[in-house]
């Protein structure tokens, strides 16, 4: 679904934002760290953050990556998403090396130990080149 300059752009480690639809009907729209894995774009959260509730009372949501500097490349992807446990931290520890120093990763990780990790999955039903 995504094509070269896309993928390329989906392997690097930068904030993406990500929308959710809240109960009322109004987007919520938060940055977030993420990874690609095979056609899905993944990343982790809290059981109790609003886009996990948000994800799990409407399924429907979007990420847009780039557009900065302005004029490089930009996409939307819409999609369905759908929200998985990670009782061993196995996604947010993948996820947290991505972004992090391996030294700076594992203090990250060892300070979330207790915390109960979702891993939310979008699987794309459109991605947009905006730019």
């Amino acid at each position: 679904m995504f094509d070269e300059q896309a993928r390329s752009l989906l392997s690097q480690p930068v904030i993406v934002r990500l929308t959710t639809i809240r109960p009322n009907g109004y987007p919520h729209t938060i940055p977030v760290w993420f990874m690609l894995d095979g056609e899905e774009l993944v990343l982790f959260s809290s059981r109790d953050n609003r886009k996990v509730k948000n994800a799990l009372a409407n399924p429907k949501g979007s990420i847009a990556i780039g557009g900065d500097p302005v004029g490089s490349p930009c996409y939307l992807v819409d999609g369905d998403l759908m929200v998985e446990d990670d009782p061993d931290h196995h996604m947010a520890a993948r996820i947290t090396h991505h972004y992090e120093s391996p030294e700076k990763a594992e203090e990250y990780l060892q300070s979330w130990r207790n915390e109960d990790f979702v891993v939310l999955r979008l699987r794309p039903r459109r991605v947009v080149k905006v730019s």
